[in-house]
């Protein structure tokens, strides 16, 4: 297996409170990943690490087998590219202007964006739909607009690896599905690894090759979606009871809770 992102023993605390616990995964390169858990249990903490912005206390992470602290910034920024949950942007900056900015790894210092970097950009506004709005300001746009903006300034970085921290939370359905598709669209055609933190238990597990399902900062157990979602696993993390159901010609269940 072609491994995008090989996590060992990897512990982090803030403070004394330690988070994550003796994290093992594999993530395959081309797969889309989905992270599940409940508040608290860690999942936005795990993001931070894969991307070096937190350092773990023990472990290591392996990013297309060498260790991301060993990696300089920008060359991470070429291999991963992170998508908040909310992007607060200051200034008037135009939309094409903020996608443009993803050029920022391949460019040296005082260097300005060529026609090359204008092309790419234009290339992933059109591909998440937003090149129609590429004059407007970034803070006179919809909230689905903006997450689809983020996209596309993420792949203007040309990435190995797209990173998503519960990207649809304050969207209406039409756009959770929308950037879903996207995403998995990307996912699909370009062969990105996705890895992407969901609270919608049933959206992750339509979506996803894997789901990892954490509980206290611990892995409670990785696998596809069908051997994750079951009534065990969600009522012992969740402290809910469901049921499952399955559609026919669905292998992925669809938990309701009772």
């Amino acid at each position: 297996m072609n491994t995008a992102v090989h996590i060992e023993k990897l512990t982090f605390k803030y403070d004394t409170d330690e988070v994550l616990k003796d994290i093992d995964i594999e993530i395959p390169k081309g797969s889309f990943v989905g992270i599940l858990g409940p508040n608290g249990s860690g999942k936005t903490t795990l993001l931070k690490n894969i991307c070096n912005i937190l350092k773990p206390d023990n472990g290591k992470i392996l990013i297309n087998n060498k260790n991301v602290s060993n990696i300089k910034y920008k060359e991470l920024a070429k291999i991963i590219a992170v998508v908040h949950q909310t992007s607060e942007i200051q200034f008037q900056f135009s939309v094409f202007d903020v996608v443009l900015m993803g050029r920022f790894p391949y460019l040296s210092r005082f260097q300005s964006e060529g026609k090359k970097d204008i092309e790419i950009a234009k290339e992933a506004m059109l591909s998440t739909g937003t090149w129609e709005l590429r004059d407007k300001s970034i803070n006179e746009i919809s909230g689905g607009e903006r997450q689809r903006v983020m996209i596309a300034r993420a792949l203007t970085q040309q990435p190995q690896i797209l990173i998503l921290d519960e990207p649809i939370s304050h969207l209406d359905i039409k756009y959770q599905i929308g950037i879903l598709d996207l995403c998995k669209k990307l996912n699909v055609e370009n062969q990105i690894t996705v890895i992407m933190t969901l609270h919608d238990i049933n959206l992750a597990g339509r979506y996803s090759d894997y789901l990892i399902l954490l509980d206290k900062g611990r892995i409670k157990v990785m696998d596809t979606p069908e051997k994750v979602l079951t009534q065990e696993n969600i009522s012992n993390v969740y402290d809910i009871e469901v049921d499952i159901l399955k559609r026919n010609g669905d292998k992925t269940p669809y938990i309701i809770p009772i």
